[in-house]
This record gives C-alpha cells, structure tokens and sequence, in this order.
C-alpha cells in the first residue's frame, strides 16, 4: 500500500490535527514544516504531492507509538534492535503496538470493515519472515483494517 494513503488513513481514523502530526513526527527526530506535512497528505494526483518513503514511514509509525504509549528507554545492557525493511507486517505491528491492540481488537477492527479472518490468518503476519506459518499481509488487510479503524475511532455517540 502507498505510504501516503497509511499515513493520511491513521490521520483520519485517529482524529489527528496537523500540529499533533508534527508532534509525531518529532517524536522519532524529524522536524517537519507543515506544508511539508500537507504534501505528504496530497493524494498523488494533487499538485504539490510528495512521496512519503519507507524511512519516513518508519520513523512516523515508531514516532506513533512514543505519542500513545510513551518512550521505552532501552535497559542497561540491552542492545537496540535493528530495524527491518518496512512491510505491510511490520504496518501492521507498529500500528497494533501504538494502539496498544490485542488480539481481538485486531479481529475486531477487520469485522467492523466488514473483513473477517481467522486468529491463525492474522498471528502468521506477526510471525517471523522464514517461519513456516509466516504470511505475507497484503494490501487489502491494511486498507481494512484501516477502515476498520476509522470506523471503531470515530463512530458516532
């Protein structure tokens, strides 16, 4: 899925102002004027549009997780893990980690969009890549999962 429809879906879903996204993304380090928020938020057919890459993506995504959960400060001794290449599964994780989801709430936002998937279908995107279980998250759980989102984060009342 293109970085920018992630990066404007969480926005909506989760009721996100621009100041609130700059926030963000300092929280991971990046300054980040708002016009360039704004062309990050274009779609890729409106003047102005700039591509949001893999590492910016990234950086918002952990920066997301600092604004819901708060820093995690690495134990004496504990060595950084090492970042992977940025994957609709790893989307996929670091959305459910800065929203603090469990398994349910995972399955319970694809229903809401209407998506439904087995417990089985949905730790195999969690599970190392090489695992034999291991499967690969496509866009169409991403776009869902988003909308259900949406729908569990603004519903009326």
């Amino acid at each position: 899925m293109i970085n920018n429809d992630v990066l404007r879906r969480v926005r909506y879903a989760l009721d996100l102002n621009d100041q609130t996204m700059i926030e963000i993304f300092a929280l991971s380090d990046v300054e980040i004027s708002r016009d360039d928020l704004l062309n990050l938020l274009k779609k890729d057919n409106q003047e102005g549009y700039v591509e949001l890459d893999n590492k910016l993506m990234d950086l918002f995504l952990n920066g997301l997780i600092t604004y819901r959960r708060g820093k995690l400060e690495n134990q004496p001794g504990q060595a950084k893990k090492p970042e992977l290449p940025l994957t609709n599964n790893s989307i996929l994780k670091k959305l459910r980690i800065a929203l603090n989801f469990k398994e349910d709430d995972m399955l319970n936002a694809l229903k809401l969009a209407d998506f439904e998937i087995s417990k089985g279908e949905l730790s195999a995107f969690f599970r190392q890549k090489g695992h034999k279980n291991y499967r690969e998250c496509g866009d169409q759980i991403i776009r869902n999962f988003l909308q259900g989102l949406t729908i569990h984060f603004r519903k009326p009342g």
